[in-house]
C-alpha cells in the first residue's frame, strides 16, 4: 500500500498538493454584500445545445438514469445516494433541456428551492464543480427566457464569489475549464468593477490551461473521448456568451475550437458515437453532430476534414482505420497526464472494431464513478480489448481515480502498404512483473480482415489471457477447437481463427454504454496458464459482407 501511495502522489504538481492542504483547513468567508448589476446584452446569445429533460416536476429528478424524488431538504445531500448523481442534481442541466421554454415557472421555483434548502457554503451542491456548471445553466437560462429575480442574481453573485476562492487547482483539468467558464460567464453578466475581476481573472486560466489541455493533434489531454466532447462544447458556450456582451477581450477560441472539432469528428464509429476508451459513456457528452450544429449556429468556419483512410493522433495516442465497411480504433498512447490520471482505465493497445455499421468489438464502457467493485472493474484491463498478465493490469488503476504504476509507450509505428495497415504499439506496464519485459500489439488490417500479433518478452513462466469483447447485438459460438463464429440473429457475420496452445472461454459479461446503465454481452477470453517467455500469439478475425 504504501509503494502504491509513493507512486501516485509522486507524480502530483506540487501545486496539487499545496491546494488539497490548504482547502482543508481554509473556508472562504462568504460575502452577502449586494450583487452588482446586470449587463445589457450587445448582441445575440445563439441557441446552444439543449439536454434531455431531468427535472419532472413535483421534485422528481431523472439523472444518469435513475429516477429520484427529493421528499425534504436533506435530499439535496442524501448521503445514500451515489455523489455523482448529486452532483447532477446540483448542475441545474435541465434549464437547458429541450423543452425548458414550456416550464419556465416550474423551473424558476425549482432555483427558488435550491437557494433556500442550500445554505451557501455547504453540502456537495457548493463543491466547486457543480456550483461552476450551475452557474451557467443559469445564466444561460436568462439569457434565453429572462426572469431571474433580485433574489437569484444575489444568489449567483454569493456562488460566483465563492468560487472566485476555491478554483479547483488541486484537482486541474476540465474541473479547472470548468470554474473558468464560470466566472468568465458571471463576468459578462454582470457589471463594475468586482464583475471585471472574474472576467479577467477566467479568461487567463482559460487561456493557460487551453495551452496546457488541448494537444497540438486537437486531443484533450485527458484522453478521453467523452471528456473531450463536454470541453468542446464548453468552449463553444464560452464564445458564444463572449460575442453575445462583445466586451473587447483578446481571447481567440476559433483555432482551438477546429482542431477540437476535428478531432471529434474522426473519433467516432460509424453510428455516430464515440469509442470507449479512458472514462468514456453516451449520454454525457453532446454528440459530434449537435456539436456541429452548433459550430455552424456560432458561425465558426469549419476547418477542412481529412479524407485520409488513416489518422494517426500521435500527442493523444490514438489511430483511426477506415476501411469502408470496417472502422478500427486502436489505443497507441498514454492512459493521460502523469498529474490526472483520474479518468484513465487500464486499456493500453486496446481496440474497437465497427462493421457495416455496427459495433462488434467494444471496450466494456463507463457506468459508475465512485470505488467499489464495478468501477475497478470497468477501468480494468480485462474490461478491454487487450492482453492481461498474471491477472494485473497494465496500469495500476486504484480507488475510483487513481492510478500508481503506468504503462509507458515506448514505440509505436504505421505502415501503410498496397493491401495491408499495420499498426503497433508497445508498452511496459507489466515490467513491474519479475522477468517480464514488454507486451507489443501488431493489428494487421486489410478489408474485412484483422490479424493481432501479440509478444510478450523476457524470461520466465507467466499467466496470460487475451479478452474480446462484444457488443450485445452479437453472440459468438464455438464450432471447432480453432474456430469461434460471431452471429448476429442467427446470421454468421464473422469468424475468429484462434492461437495455439489457449484455451477458449466464452463468458457471459456485462457492456456499460451510459451512466446507470448495463447491458448484457458476451466476451472471449483465451487462457494460457504457464506460458514460458517470450510468447508470441496470433489470433486472427474475419467479417463477411
Amino acid at each position: 500500500m504504501v509503494n502504491r501511495y509513493f507512486h501516485t502522489i509522486r507524480y502530483l504538481k506540487p501545486e496539487q498538493i499545496f491546494y488539497r492542504i490548504w482547502y482543508k483547513i481554509y473556508s472562504p468567508q462568504i460575502k452577502d454584500k449586494p450583487a452588482p448589476n446586470a449587463r445589457s446584452l450587445k448582441g445575440n446569445f445563439v441557441t446552444p445545445i439543449f439536454k434531455i429533460r431531468s427535472f419532472l416536476g413535483k421534485n422528481q429528478f431523472r439523472l444518469l438514469n435513475k429516477e429520484r424524488k427529493i421528499e425534504n431538504p436533506a435530499d439535496w445531500n442524501n448521503k445514500q445516494w451515489e455523489a455523482l448523481w448529486l452532483y447532477n442534481l446540483h448542475y441545474f442541466d435541465d434549464l437547458s433541456s429541450t423543452d425548458s421554454k414550456n416550464r419556465l415557472e416550474e423551473q424558476k421555483d425549482l432555483i427558488k428551492k435550491w437557494i433556500a434548502e442550500n445554505y451557501p457554503g455547504k453540502g456537495i451542491g457548493w463543491d466547486p464543480y457543480p456550483t461552476s456548471l450551475r452557474i451557467v445553466n443559469w445564466i444561460k437560462w436568462n439569457l434565453l427566457h429572462g426572469g431571474l429575480d433580485q433574489n437569484i442574481i444575489q444568489s449567483l453573485a454569493i456562488q460566483t464569489r465563492f468560487l472566485e476562492k476555491r478554483l479547483e487547482y488541486h484537482i486541474l483539468g476540465n474541473h479547472l475549464l470548468a470554474n473558468a467558464k464560470a466566472l468568465i460567464f458571471s463576468g459578462c453578466f454582470f457589471k463594475g468593477k468586482e464583475s471585471q475581476k472574474w472576467l479577467q481573472k477566467g479568461l487567463k486560466v482559460l487561456e493557460t490551461q487551453l495551452e496546457e489541455q488541448v494537444l497540438p493533434d486537437g486531443g484533450h489531454f485527458e484522453r478521453s473521448p467523452m471528456y473531450h466532447n463536454l470541453i468542446l462544447e464548453d468552449l463553444l458556450d464560452v464564445k458564444n456568451v463572449l460575442n453575445a456582451y462583445d466586451l473587447g477581450h483578446e481571447l481567440k477560441l476559433d483555432k482551438t475550437i477546429n482542431k477540437m472539432f476535428l478531432w471529434s469528428q474522426a473519433m467516432r464509429h460509424p453510428d455516430g458515437e464515440i469509442p470507449f476508451f479512458n472514462d468514456s459513456a453516451m449520454g454525457i457528452a453532446s454528440s459530434p453532430k449537435e456539436l456541429e450544429k452548433y459550430l455552424k449556429r456560432l458561425g465558426i468556419k469549419k476547418g477542412e476534414e481529412t479524407d485520409d483512410f488513416v489518422e494517426l493522433f500521435p500527442d493523444s495516442g490514438y489511430v483511426k482505420i477506415d476501411l469502408g465497411n470496417m472502422v478500427f480504433f486502436g489505443d497507441v498512447g498514454e492512459i493521460g497526464p502523469d498529474y490526472l490520471p483520474g479518468h484513465a482505465h487500464a486499456d493500453t493497445l486496446s481496440f474497437e472494431i465497427s462493421f457495416n455499421h455496427n459495433r462488434i468489438l467494444v471496450n466494456s464502457g463507463t457506468s459508475v464513478y465512485g470505488t467499489g467493485e464495478k468501477r475497478s472493474y470497468q477501468r480494468s484491463t480485462a474490461a478491454h480489448n487487450t492482453l492481461v498478465i498474471n491477472g494485473l493490469d497494465s496500469s495500476e488503476v486504484w480507488n475510483g481515480f487513481r492510478v500508481a504504476r503506468r504503462a509507458r509507450i515506448i514505440e509505436r509505428d504505421i505502415k501503410i502498404r498496397e493491401k495491408e495497415i499495420k499498426v503497433s504499439g508497445t508498452h511496459n506496464g507489466y515490467k513491474r512483473l519479475r522477468g517480464v519485459e514488454n507486451h507489443k500489439r501488431e493489428w494487421l488490417l486489410q478489408e474485412g480482415r484483422i490479424k493481432i500479433l501479440d509478444r510478450v518478452t523476457g524470461m520466465g513462466i507467466v499467466n496470460l489471457e487475451i479478452n474480446f469483447h462484444f457488443h450485445p447485438e452479437f453472440k459468438v459460438r464455438k464450432e471447432a477447437d480453432d474456430e469461434i463464429r460471431i452471429i448476429n440473429e442467427n446470421e454468421e457475420i464473422g469468424l475468429i481463427k484462434l492461437p495455439e496452445g489457449f484455451e477458449t472461454i466464452i463468458a457471459d459479461s456485462f457492456y456499460f454504454p451510459k451512466f446507470g446503465a448495463k447491458e448484457r454481452n458476451q466476451k472471449l477470453i483465451l487462457v494460457e496458464k504457464n506460458a514460458s517467455l517470450p510468447r508470441e500469439i496470433r489470433t486472427e478475425i474475419y467479417f463477411y459482407g
